[in-house]
């Protein structure tokens, strides 16, 4: 298992970000210059945008408009770059692909003050954008992040959707009745789901908060199995110029729990949720591993799904095995 400690955060100066004359749009808003998206590797997409609550919300949209939908969601830091591998697979099956940036990552806006995030706002954003575009009938996919504000918009919006699968993620509810954290990100087959000291996602949070500069390049890197290429990891750094872009990436570690009495009435509906839903975690994820087992076992749609474990795969598994996962989902959506 790959450790975050003193090793990491002296490679994460030696990645640091110089200074950038930045791209400040208003007052404490920034915006990534485009220049640094230019030629980024496997990724030519056409860039969609909508203005959400004030800010400039980015997303793609590829496939034919009137095919079957396939939604994305990312985590953190990374951003819709990590689906590139993906998209062509669900593409050439004929679904139309929405794949969106939270606030804060990739070619969304980035506010500077932490405090402008929360975990109900970029809630908040995903449903206004599904709504915008008049997404329905979807397939989803939701990794890191992008489940715990994906099975909150599932939740909310359940007519919307005909299947979800979750990589690589959760939903914290806190304690049950049992004194279990359920539907937890952070379960491990031996304990009892609680977040305990030096569990991975610990780890994370520590290091998030106290590294001097938070390098996405370096953290996608920890979280792969692979040995990714100089311009790749580039790609994942693109995003931010400097660290008054990374506000998003530093405070969303630290909002995991922050919706626990709102998670509980979604995990409600999810728990009765009727219709397909699938796990595919991978076999090498310190930070979630053993949680597929908790959705399995509490979701009524996950039972008879011929769910499975990505192998090889570390905790950002669409960069590892994004080709093998997405024709894994395309058979799954078929069936």
């Amino acid at each position: 298992m790959k450790t975050i400690g003193t090793v990491s955060i002296i490679a994460a100066l030696i990645f640091s970000f110089q200074p950038s004359e930045g791209d400040e749009i208003k007052p404490g808003v920034f915006r990534t210059p485009d220049a640094r998206f230019d030629d980024l590797p496997g990724f030519d997409f056409e860039a969609n945008y909508q203005y959400i609550d004030g800010y400039r919300i980015h997303y793609l949209d590829e496939g034919p408009v009137n095919g079957p939908v396939v939604l994305l969601l990312h985590g953190e830091p990374s951003w819709s770059y990590l689906y590139r591998k993906m998209i062509p697979v669900f593409v050439d099956a004929g679904y139309r692909t929405v794949v969106p940036d939270l606030l804060g990552f990739g070619k969304s806006d980035k506010p500077a003050n932490r405090a402008t995030y929360s975990y109900q706002g970029q809630v908040d954003i995903i449903n206004q954008l599904v709504s915008e575009l008049d997404l329905n009938d979807m397939s989803a996919f939701f990794q890191d992040w992008g489940g715990l504000v994906g099975l909150r918009v599932v939740a909310e919006n359940p007519e919307r959707f005909l299947r979800v699968a979750i990589g690589n993620t959760g939903f914290p509810v806190g304690p049950g009745e049992d004194g279990i954290i359920i539907g937890t990100q952070f379960a491990s087959p031996n304990s009892d789901a609680r977040l305990e000291p030096g569990s991975g996602f610990l780890q994370w949070l520590r290091y998030s908060q106290e590294v001097p500069v938070l390098d996405a390049s370096f953290v996608v890197q920890w979280g792969t199995v692979s040995t990714l290429a100089p311009e790749v990891l580039a790609a994942y750094a693109a995003p931010f110029p400097d660290s008054r872009y990374m506000a998003g990436a530093r405070v969303m570690p630290t909002l995991v729990q922050s919706q626990i009495a709102t998670n509980r009435a979604a995990w409600a509906v999810l728990q009765n949720w009727q219709k397909p839903f699938l796990t595919t975690f991978s076999d090498s994820d310190p930070i979630t591993n053993g949680g597929d087992q908790r959705f399995q076992q509490a979701i009524a749609g996950a039972s008879g799904q011929n769910h499975t474990t990505i192998q090889s795969a570390g905790h950002f598994l669409q960069e590892d095995k994004g080709e093998e996962l997405a024709s894994y989902l395309v058979s799954w959506f078929l069936e």
